[in-house]
């Protein structure tokens, strides 16, 4: 049996009942034994600052060595104004730097969008992708995943209620489980 694979989770909504978040923690459920499914917390990230690169503080360092120490990338997010949260596009420039010795560089990647709208996050999860192509991250192209009525999907607990999303999901983190072995091998 092949070694177990650490996945770091973004999460892109910091609100405590985020739908996101319930969303990632679904797909830590469902993934294969291969995979290990952290969140990786970004809201205590300062904003970049080129100048705290010559001091950087411990945050950075350690968010940097945590995206390093990964197997691979996995960013769960809503749309903000058809775009990533402010949040998650702070970690992707606090990990991308200082320029040239980014923590993201050739990590295998997957991006699932959810939002309560009908589309799903379509706009954000596009938006995301843009960066990860400068930043070297391959990310999986399929399945793709826009997960619209997602406000719908969780009961009061946070419990994945809908069979047909759960299938889906599964899907989803399973061949996410496949495309790190391509890319690793």
């Amino acid at each position: 049996m092949s070694a177990v694979r650490d996945i770091a989770v973004f999460v892109g909504s910091l609100r405590k009942e985020s739908i996101n978040r319930k969303l990632a923690l679904a797909l830590a459920g469902l993934a294969p034994s291969s995979l290990k499914l952290t969140i990786v917390e970004i809201g205590q990230l300062p904003l970049y600052n080129q100048d705290l690169d010559q001091d950087p503080p411990q945050v950075y360092t350690d968010f940097r060595a945590r995206v390093k120490a990964a197997d691979a990338v996995l960013f769960v997010t809503p749309e903000y104004n058809r775009s990533v949260p402010a949040a998650l596009k702070n970690a992707l420039d606090v990990g991308s730097r200082p320029y040239g010795q980014s923590a993201w560089n050739g990590k295998p990647g997957a991006v699932i969008s959810a939002s309560p709208s009908p589309i799903g996050g379509f706009g954000a999860n596009q938006h995301l992708r843009q960066s990860l192509v400068f930043l070297n991250v391959p990310a999986m192209q399929q399945p793709e995943a826009y997960i619209g009525g997602a406000d719908k999907l969780f009961d009061a607990s946070g419990k994945l209620i809908n069979d047909g999303s759960r299938a889906f999901l599964q899907q989803f983190v399973e061949a996410f489980a496949k495309w790190i072995a391509v890319q690793n091998s």
